[in-house]
């Protein structure tokens, strides 16, 4: 009888979801959503298990969210995997992050090929170790050619780098006579930008309840949506993110006008 009663409320539920999914897909669903994926070793600790356990379970969470978000006709997914202040923690921790791409991508990427979906990254790559730039770049080899979602993982990425990189270039070519000084403009210096050929996010999600930006796109995020949640990320959902683009579809975008 109980298993009669959980499978009812699964299909429940369900059946709401894609009730749901269909509605947003009625309005303007964002373009690009960038995701701050927190809370995984909160996660852990909450059920006296290591933090790599947390990460592990938050794996699970970024596949099941690429996979809706391709189905409701999100065009970009950024992803904040691992920052530049992410080398700070402890070694066995980084060990295991930088081998979860490997895991991720050994698993998942023949459903991408598959399901259309491009895979790119930003950050910098050569401080990461060999095994983990060889499975971002099999992948983004192997997906080269996809049309569909943009899956874009920023890893060993900071805003205040990429920034600073991007006027050395800009000053650079100024020097070079590629550019001129009088001309740059903000389209033309997001060029220069790690996001080149990406549009600015429409929204933002963070999970575990900061409420930082934590030296993520502060150049791209400008004019983006932001929407906080407590939930951690491995307890991150489909109905969460569904909700999220809900909201996003009742506020109102004005840009600096009225």
């Amino acid at each position: 009888m109980l298993n009669k009663i959980k499978r009812w409320k699964n299909q429940s539920s369900s059946s709401e979801l894609r009730e749901r999914i269909l509605k947003i897909q009625e309005l303007q669903i964002p373009s690009h959503i960038a995701i701050i994926m927190d809370g995984n070793g909160r996660w852990a600790k909450k059920r006296a298990l290591p933090r790599i356990a947390g990460h592990h379970e938050g794996m699970k969470v970024v596949r099941k969210i690429t996979r809706l978000a391709n189905q409701v006709g999100v065009k970009a997914l950024t992803l904040y995997a691992f920052s530049t202040e992410n080398w700070k923690r402890p070694k066995m921790e980084v060990d295991y992050l930088m081998k979860l791409p490997e895991e991720f991508l050994g698993s998942f990427l023949p459903e991408l090929v598959e399901e259309n979906v491009k895979v790119i990254m930003m950050g910098d790559k050569e401080m990461l170790p060999s095994h983990t730039r060889k499975a971002i770049e099999k992948a983004m080899e192997d997906t080269k050619d996809n049309t569909g979602l943009i899956l874009n993982f920023a890893l060993n990425y900071g805003s205040r780098s990429e920034i600073i990189e991007g006027i050395k270039e800009v000053l650079k070519d100024c020097k070079n006579g590629i550019i001129d000084e009088n001309g740059l403009n903000e389209d033309i210096f997001s060029t220069y930008l790690m996001t080149d050929g990406l549009n600015d996010p429409d929204l933002l999600i963070r999970t575990s309840g900061e409420i930082r930006l934590s030296n993520f796109m502060l150049w791209q995020l400008a004019y983006t949506e932001f929407w906080f949640t407590d939930v951690l990320w491995p307890d991150f959902a489909e109905d969460h993110f569904i909700e999220a683009i809900e909201v996003f579809q009742n506020r109102q975008r004005r840009f600096g006008g009225v």
